[in-house]
């Protein structure tokens, strides 16, 4: 039986040369609607930099609606914009580099309706670290659904956000359960 190598050391977690980043969902609308826009927005571009200098893959998500005769009933019995979005709140708010790749989804899961596995699988990564928003959408549905798949999972709690303070708050202290959490800082430290 071959033997498993199992991380425990948070450098060795998130050593560059097996970790990516997801940048969930920086489109205007979100951005403009969250409740530490300063503060996050100057974490994810300080993230963003110590990632680029690290060679760590980038990966962003925009949400990318179905066409409603296409969609669920269920989903859009939630709708949570009737009536449609402007191409400008659509748009990214941080812009990629080249070589960066964007995802488009649609669903508030980095893994269903992408091609987001395969291509991180292909490249040998381990270790996803998520930053974006929203915290209790996205960001959690995704993260555990990274942990649950096999992959080390990194919520960076000061560079995620919400349009909801309360349910960040208590989807970090979800998260921290059974994920690893750490701020900016400390995962900057280690790259």
């Amino acid at each position: 039986m071959p033997v498993r190598k199992i991380l425990s050391d948070f450098k060795e977690i998130v050593d560059p040369k097996h970790t990516a980043l997801v940048i969930w969902d920086v489109q205007n609308l979100l951005v403009s609607r969250i409740f530490n826009r300063e503060e996050f927005l100057k974490n994810v571009t300080e993230l963003i930099a110590k990632a680029r200098k690290a060679d760590i893959p980038i990966f962003f998500t925009k949400i990318t609606p179905l066409p409603e005769r296409f969609e669920s009933a269920p989903r859009l019995s939630q709708r949570r914009f009737p009536g449609g979005l402007t191409p400008e709140q659509m748009e990214l708010s941080i812009r990629p580099a080249e070589g960066d790749v964007v995802l488009l989804k649609n669903t508030a899961n980095i893994f269903i309706g992408t091609n987001f596995e395969l291509m991180i699988r292909n490249a040998g990564i381990q270790t996803i670290v998520f930053s974006g928003i929203a915290t209790e959408i996205g960001i959690e549905s995704s993260a555990r659904d990274s942990l649950n798949r096999g992959f080390y999972t990194v919520v960076v709690e000061d560079a995620v956000s919400s349009a909801d303070k309360a349910a960040h708050e208590r989807s970090l202290a979800n998260m921290r359960n059974m994920l690893i959490v750490k701020g900016t800082s400390e995962i900057a430290e280690a790259w």
